[in-house]
């Protein structure tokens, strides 16, 4: 069976305009005035051997503009009639929510939702399941196939138990420019001297030559990820990580008996656009690796789990989760305040993000323990759904024109 080829797409208001939530600060968001990347995405997909269902969840980083963003991917799949499709927006959401509390899952609707980068994969994840699919591949909007074969090497080793007994439930490609290059570049700088993290990432991506073929990994691209059935099924992602959901898989796959394995023969051309704000992102990976080091301490305390260290994390994101981290980030804050561009928004992280992140850690670090435990649980009841699947198959259709946000404006005489 063809995996269910997953992507998240997100959205913001017209250029200019960044949003500075915790959970909608995405790298590359899309204004809703333009098309973005996702055509070319799309045009390249269609070109794909054995391509079957295709989920497309619509994000946006402010309410005001969901129901736009989703009217825009709407449109945008208009050109793509060949491709089989469902657009996850807020009409399907509400729906899924509705289930979930008609079969008692009230309790994990937070981590399920179209905010945050592990809700809005968890929607993914969900909508296979409903679908009945063996696997997942997710895509991001902003890369493009050029391999007609990319599916069937998605799918190549998935499944397979290794000869030291582990098997391949989850497996990442990686990604790389126009050119073939798959190493970050890097410009040392003064202000980096404690936070050199493309350094960091670019040692682990040296094994992307090494054998063997496919090998676990401290890392993952979630927009080259593939998931078996009974990964997905058994682990969620974190919707309380602000940023690297995708690396903070490969910890949750750990603690749970399992491996995220790297593919060196598997890849996907990665052409994002120009970030909105460097500091921003900054600001969040600060939230997200003060987070990760209070996750792995707590889960010290977990008896059902596999204990997961920074060191077992090497060399990347290993050096960003121990205890040092907050320091360091307070450190590398008041360098760039004071040497680079946005230097108001990098002193702001050192007067106030390292501490703020310290408490959003302290206090919801457990919370994903909470609801990573009732997971294969909801999984197994929303599987194959009659329900929701008559909706997301298309066989039974939402009015939208009763979404609130969709009425027809009304001008008096």
């Amino acid at each position: 069976m063809s995996p269910c080829v997953v992507i998240p797409t997100f959205w913001t208001k017209r250029k200019g305009r960044v949003s500075e939530n915790l959970l909608t600060v995405y790298d590359h968001p899309t204004s809703v005035d333009t098309d973005g990347t996702l055509p070319e995405c799309l045009r390249s997909l269609e070109e794909v051997e054995g391509l079957d269902k295709v989920v497309l969840i619509v994000a946006a980083t402010d309410p005001a503009v969901e129901h736009v963003a989703e009217d825009r991917v709407r449109s945008i799949l208009a050109d793509f009639p060949g491709i089989d499709a469902l657009v996850f927006g807020p009409a399907e959401l509400g729906s899924l929510h509705r289930r979930l509390e008609q079969v008692e899952f009230a309790d994990m609707i937070g981590g399920v939702s179209l905010v945050g980068y592990g809700s809005v994969r968890n929607v993914g994840l969900i909508a296979a399941a409903v679908l009945g699919c063996e696997s997942v591949v997710f895509l991001d909007d902003d890369q493009i196939i050029t391999d007609r074969e990319y599916l069937r090497r998605a799918s190549e080793g998935l499944g397979l138990q290794l000869e030291d007994g582990r098997i391949v439930l989850a497996k990442t490609g990686f990604y790389t420019d126009v050119d073939g290059r798959y190493q970050l570049p890097v410009s040392p700088h003064f202000s980096d001297m404690f936070w050199r993290q493309n350094d960091a990432f670019n040692a682990a991506l040296a094994m992307v030559d090494a054998p063997p073929r496919i090998k676990p990994s401290p890392i993952a691209f979630g927009g080259c990820l593939a998931l078996h059935k009974d990964m997905f099924s058994a682990v969620s992602f974190d919707p309380w990580v602000v940023r690297g959901e995708d690396m903070d898989y490969v910890i949750n796959a750990r603690m749970h008996g399992g491996d995220v394995f790297l593919d060196g023969e598997w890849s996907v051309i990665h052409r994002p656009p120009k970030l909105a704000s460097e500091a921003l992102q900054f600001r969040q990976d600060v939230y997200r690796f003060v987070y990760e080091h209070r996750k792995l301490e707590f889960a010290e305390s977990q008896v059902d789990l596999r204990q997961v260290t920074p060191e077992s994390l090497m060399p990347y994101p290993g050096p960003f989760l121990g205890s040092s981290i907050g320091w360091r980030a307070w450190v590398t804050a008041m360098l760039r305040g004071l040497s680079r561009r946005e230097g108001g928004r990098y002193l702001s992280v050192a007067r106030r993000t390292v501490r703020q992140a310290e408490g959003y850690a302290r206090e919801n670090c457990h919370n994903y323990f909470d609801f990573q435990r009732r997971w294969p649980l909801l999984i197994d009841r929303i599987w194959d759904d009659v329900a929701l699947k008559s909706l997301f198959t298309g066989e039974r259709r939402v009015d939208r024109s009763a979404i609130t946000g969709r009425f027809p404006l009304q001008r008096a005489d």
